[in-house]
């Protein structure tokens, strides 16, 4: 038995440069702003057209089981040992006090003043006027109310077929904190992760960078998240933004989380 019995240390494919560096920059804020089950280790880095980083994902093993006098065991093989299971690492700030926080600026993490902003053209109807978000019913997999589209989020996992025991240690951490993983290229593996958003507010439901701008003018707020884009619709239950599943009233209904264009829909679930 070892650590990563108790978290998984893992390359992450962060984003792609193939629609440039101020989109990548928004993609990696908003994976990088992921922290509550994700600890980052060192620096972006790039090779070819994307860019990586090292991660601990803050999940168990599902086999691992408080043991005797206080230790744990595997359940699958019988080993044990005298420390118990850890609990996850604490979350990374992203917000620093004031208005300053923690972006991805040039392919680079760094601290950067927000300054409030002229509202976008295209903002989202939650920010519009009220938010509805905050007493919507929406739940992630492990069945907790609120905000399920800043509390989940979709990771690939560098890991190529060859990779034999580390895919064996992700598709055996703990359900659903990390599930539905699949191959997704000869090179990666897909997975869903609960794992809560440092942006989120002190409610847990807004976003501290809405309405926040970079120096260069564009918005804080990643643009995934900041925009309404047409394209696929991609589901949490509850979503109150979603089609009516039968006809009449606004009544509690299944939804969208947000409609993403077909190629960034494996996002955002």
């Amino acid at each position: 038995m070892g650590g990563h019995c108790d978290a998984l240390r893992v390359t992450l494919r962060v984003a792609t440069l193939d629609n440039g560096s101020g989109s990548a920059d928004h993609e990696a804020t908003w994976l990088l702003g992921h922290t509550e089950r994700l600890t980052f280790l060192d620096d972006l880095r790039r090779d070819g057209r994307d860019l990586y980083t090292e991660a601990v994902v803050q999940v168990p093993c599902r086999h691992l089981a408080p043991g005797p006098k206080g230790g744990a065991r595997c359940l699958a093989h019988g080993y044990a040992r005298a420390l118990p299971p850890q609990p996850p690492d604490p979350a990374e700030p992203r917000q620093l006090g004031g208005d300053r926080f923690r972006i991805v600026v040039e392919g680079r993490a760094v601290t950067r003043q927000l300054l409030p902003g002229p509202r976008p053209r295209r903002e989202l109807p939650v920010h519009a006027l009220s938010n509805p978000c905050a007493t919507a019913p929406c739940r992630t997999a492990d069945h907790r109310r609120g905000a399920a589209c800043c509390r989940d989020l979709q990771i690939e996992i560098v890991c190529t077929p060859k990779q034999r025991l580390l895919e064996g240690l992700v598709r055996s951490r703990k359900r659903p904190l990390l599930c539905k993983v699949e191959r997704t290229s000869t090179f990666t593996l897909g997975a869903e992760l609960i794992s809560a958003c440092s942006f989120l507010t002190e409610d847990r439901v807004g976003c501290v960078l809405h309405g926040r701008n970079r120096s260069d003018g564009r918005p804080a707020k990643p643009d995934l998240c900041s925009e309404w884009p047409e394209g696929a619709e991609v589901m949490h239950p509850g979503c109150v933004f979603g089609p009516a599943r039968t006809g009449g009233g606004p009544e509690r209904r299944q939804g969208v989380v947000c409609k993403l264009p077909a190629a960034r829909a494996s996002q955002r679930r």
